[in-house]
């Protein structure tokens, strides 16, 4: 595909504007609150082994949960998205995620913990498929990949929370004190999203859907997945997350104290590297992506031979600890992969209608969380089975990358003639509607 097949302003396009920056940040400051909240473990992974006397397996069984929580939802979640509109998604999404961290600042057993993580994946899987859409109505199409792009850079603020104050929290006034005291940014952004967000601009409102029960259920999941577009966008998204997001939120730490010999405030360091990186390479994506739609591909291919690279290079070093430059190197790339797996978004949105995007985003979405838990839980049971050898378990990583990387290949060119001909029926829609 050539830059001209960037999406162009059809006659209902949004026009965004001051009003919309306005309320997509609202929808934005759910997400990033959401991702603080989620992320929240992977700064207390070695504390919450102590707190509950358990095992790595059962350690990663946390995330695991919340994970598996969340990526069974997205489609749940993108059909209410389409059904009931953004902001009473979003308010049940905030009062499921507070009320899960605020059980997990008080839970007094591992069961209890379990279930607090749950009903915060339950919260979060709310948040992000919302946000997109919310983009979506606000902003007209041009605007697509560099919105996504800059919601997902949001949420890395989000992570970055995480490693550096509720980090910081967590050892200096306790476990209780800093989850719970964390909780009360969620009813900050429940009563901002009461009293300001909107669905859509005055004179924008989408066409009515005629919602019947399951029939509309398949109907919806059944063209959402027919698209190839739809399915591309799940395997660059499954591809291209994981490796970050499961150093992030719970490996990590434990990969750079215990196998590379670091301590806490240097791991810390490293990991809000990933952030930043993360943060940086976002805007640079988004850019490239919005002027030059033919980058996806390679942007998205080019970042999964680099993270292949970088993890093989750090797990085969010959000595015990990589290099300090090493472990720079690895961090910077993994922070590409956010912003990779935005790509996934950027192929399934042109693929669907409006009345779509909710359920096409969570398809999407479901691939980097299904590609985490299943790492998060390799990585957990290889490290029980083989007396905490890092090597080995984080070997998991290089399977997953190459059954996504098989998808792509295989999916690209049929998304992409299908992308082609539904831009020129689009154009040709726009120039025959009267003025």
């Amino acid at each position: 595909m050539s830059s001209a097949t960037a999406p162009v302003a059809l006659p209902g396009d949004p026009p965004g504007g001051k009003k919309a920056v306005l309320v997509w940040s609202i929808g934005v400051a759910v997400y990033f609150v959401a991702v603080i909240f989620r992320t929240s473990l992977g700064v207390a992974g070695l504390d919450a082994a102590d707190r509950f006397d358990v095992n790595a397996s059962a350690l990663s069984t946390f995330s695991i949960l919340q994970l598996l929580v969340y990526a069974g939802m997205q489609i749940p979640v993108g059909l209410m998205v389409d059904r009931l509109g953004t902001k009473k998604v979003l308010t049940i999404g905030v009062v499921l995620f507070t009320v899960g961290q605020l059980g997990f600042a008080f839970s007094p057993s591992y069961g209890m913990a379990l279930a607090s993580r749950a009903l915060l994946g339950c919260g979060d899987a709310l948040t992000f498929i919302s946000v997109l859409r919310l983009g979506t109505r606000w902003f007209p199409a041009r605007r697509g990949p560099l919105v996504a792009q800059l919601a997902g850079l949001v949420g890395m603020a989000g992570n970055l929370v995480s490693t550096l104050v509720l980090a910081r929290l967590l050892h200096s006034v306790g476990w209780t004190a800093a989850f719970a005291g964390s909780a009360l940014c969620g009813v900050v952004v429940l009563v901002l999203t009461t009293l300001f967000l909107k669905d859509h601009p005055e004179g924008h409102e989408p066409e009515p859907v005629a919602h019947t029960g399951s029939a509309f259920v398949r109907k919806q999941i059944a063209l959402s997945w027919r698209e190839p577009g739809t399915r591309l966008g799940l395997w660059v998204h499954f591809t291209t997350q994981f490796p970050a997001m499961v150093f992030l939120l719970l490996w990590g730490l434990p990969f750079l104290v215990e196998a590379q010999g670091l301590s806490r405030a240097t791991a810390g360091e490293l990991l809000t590297l990933v952030v930043l990186s993360n943060m940086v390479i976002g805007l640079v994506y988004g850019q490239i992506v919005a002027r030059h739609h033919a980058a996806r591909l390679p942007l998205a291919l080019g970042t999964i031979g680099t993270t292949a690279a970088a993890w093989g290079a750090t797990l085969a070093y010959p000595g015990d600890h990589a290099p300090m430059w090493l472990l720079v190197v690895l961090c910077t790339v993994l922070g590409a992969c956010g912003p990779a797996s935005m790509i996934g978004f950027d192929f399934a949105r042109p693929a669907n209608p409006p009345e779509r995007q909710g359920t096409a985003s969570g398809i999407t979405n479901m691939g980097g969380f299904v590609a985490s838990m299943t790492t998060l839980l390799a990585i957990g049971v290889l490290l029980d089975a083989t007396g905490d050898n890092y090597r080995i378990a984080f070997s998991a990583v290089f399977v997953l990358e190459l059954l996504g990387l098989s998808q792509i290949l295989r999916l690209r060119t049929r998304a992409v003639r299908r992308e082609k001909e539904q831009l020129v029926a689009s154009r040709v829609e726009a120039v025959h509607v009267p003025a």
